[in-house]
């Protein structure tokens, strides 16, 4: 099974629809930090899912942690420039609707 870890809220359930295509999701409800990502598995993750922009450090600390991981931030603010160079995917839950971005991330990492 391929796993996400998701971090920061996720009012629009992201990572809901991950997990009804498959997707194991471990979630990170505080800080997003080194430690909070080892303890979530990222590891053992083929996706880092970012929904608090106020996180954006988390990123590059994910990317760090695991060469090949897939970085996608799935938040209505914009990214901030010191992090958009890691970041594979930027969508705004207002365009895109959780089921059909989970749909297509699953498809991408399998």
């Amino acid at each position: 099974m391929n796993k996400t870890v998701l971090a920061g809220p996720d009012p629009d359930g992201l990572g809901d629809a991950l997990e009804a295509e498959g997707m194991g999701v471990a979630r990170i409800d505080g800080i997003a930090n080194g430690s909070a990502l080892e303890d979530a598995g990222i590891d053992g993750a083929s996706l880092f899912v970012l929904t608090d922009v106020g996180q954006a450090t988390a990123i590059p600390v994910a990317v760090d942690l695991v060469d090949e991981i897939r970085v996608v931030v799935y938040a209505r603010e914009s990214l901030p420039e010191f992090a958009k160079g890691q970041a594979d995917l930027l969508l705004d839950p207002a365009l895109f609707d959780a089921e059909t971005v989970a749909e297509e991330l699953t498809e991408t990492t399998r």
